[in-house]
């Protein structure tokens, strides 16, 4: 079977389903929103701190409802209907974003009032994150999820690259007006993931069972398919310490002299690369030696990180930052399909909670590490150190998880 001839036929299919497509869309706006506040907090929390600690803490304001709520995150994954739980979970974030439009419409917000909504917008992640990832193997057919996942991560993607330009140029309206075009982009995700229907049942766990032991089975499950506790590990290891994004506001302002729109083109540069990189994959489906691919395209994320650390012009900064991108989507469609392929149905929301407290370790945790590194040796040396740091993990993780350097096919499913 010729794949590429193929793929544009499997992707017309994809969009068949109209579950998926309604999934899509939801991801798009869910995605854009986050962004959109991702750019307005960190620049509002930077004019009124000027500290690298402050937007650190901003990350873990985020992190923090992940560490707690993830245990019952899964439970409820597995336990009650996904596609209203995912609705649910998106209102409270779209509640948080409206919270932000009411304070600054009525002055400045302090930091604390901001990592306070932060917080709450955290528990709705927690909550989306898995039950949206335990969602989508329900909407397509077992063999069009690589291929399904890739085209949702492309969403996302669509979201990161438009969404940070749109709101580096409206935050000179005032950050209000980016909070409240956010809070219209999660509204029409929550209409959206309501018209998702399965294509089958959900297998729900019988209550009765504490949501603590329920997330222990889905760590023992980790724990026991060592390629995919490798794959997660690895992926969060490289993330955290090469989070140089976390860092833009500070390398926008301080080293590359630019302002909110150069912020913006900044945010968007990873995902351009990670976009280009999920719609090549959508078309080319991963096959042969996909262990030996995840570990090169980390590799070349904390290459690319530190040639991003290093770098003092605009045009170079972004191109970094495409490649650093496009490297991390290979690792992430990897780890989302092969997870999924992996799991059965009636423990994907548990294991994706699992998943998912790995990815905000490596996102949330990781802004929280680059700030602290930064106040402590400087933006350039923590960046560059982050990327070397990424580097060194490969090489471990190579030795250490022979599995995964040496699987070299995704599950049938």
């Amino acid at each position: 079977m010729n794949d590429a001839r193929d793929a544009p036929a499997a992707r017309s299919r994809l969009f068949r389903e109209r579950g998926f497509v309604c999934f899509w869309i939801a991801r798009i706006c869910s995605a854009g929103g986050h962004q959109m506040l991702g750019v307005a907090v960190a620049w509002q929390v930077w004019d009124i701190t000027g500290s690298a600690l402050a937007l650190g803490f901003a990350g873990l304001a985020q992190f923090l409802p992940k560490l707690l709520l993830m245990p019952m995150a899964g439970n409820w994954a597995d336990r009650f209907e996904r596609r209203r739980l995912v609705a649910a979970a998106q209102a409270l974030q779209l509640a948080s974003l409206l919270a932000l439009v009411w304070a600054n419409w009525y002055g400045s917000p302090t930091p604390g009032l901001i990592y306070a909504v932060l917080v709450v917008n955290g528990v709705g992640r927690s909550f989306e994150m898995p039950t949206s990832q335990a969602l989508l193997p329900a909407l397509v057919p077992p063999a069009m999820l690589p291929r399904a996942v890739a085209m949702a991560a492309s969403a996302f993607q669509l979201s990161t690259i438009g969404a940070p330009v749109v709101a580096g140029f409206l935050y000179a309206l005032g950050p209000d007006v980016v909070y409240g075009v956010a809070s219209a982009a999660m509204a029409l995700a929550v209409s959206s993931v309501l018209g998702a229907r399965p294509l089958v049942a959900q297998a729900r766990m019988p209550a009765g069972r504490s949501a603590w032991r329920n997330f222990v089975e889905g760590l023992g499950f980790i724990r026991r398919e060592r390629a995919v506790l490798g794959a997660i590990s690895l992926d969060m290891m490289a993330v955290l310490l090469g989070g140089a994004t976390a860092l833009l506001p500070i390398v926008a302002s301080e080293i590359l002299h630019t302002d909110a729109w150069g912020l913006g083109l900044l945010r968007a540069a990873p995902a351009a690369g990670a976009l280009a990189m999920s719609l090549w994959l959508a078309r080319h489906a991963l096959h042969r030696r996909v262990g030996r691919l995840m570990f090169g395209s980390v590799t070349l994320f904390g290459f690319a990180t530190i040639v991003f650390g290093l770098s003092s012009t605009l045009w170079l900064s972004m191109a970094s930052l495409v490649v650093l991108g496009a490297a991390d989507m290979v690792s992430m469609v990897f780890r989302g399909a092969y997870i999924q392929l992996a799991t059965p149905d009636a423990m994907r929301g548990r294991v994706g909670a699992v998943n998912g407290l790995f990815i905000g370790a490596s996102n949330q945790l990781g802004e929280f590490e680059s700030g602290l590194t930064a106040a402590w040796f400087g933006v350039v040396p923590a960046i560059v150190l982050g990327g070397v740091g990424s580097l060194l993990v490969v090489v471990l993780w190579a030795r250490g998880f022979p599995e995964l350097w040496r699987l070299d096919r995704l599950p049938q499913g």
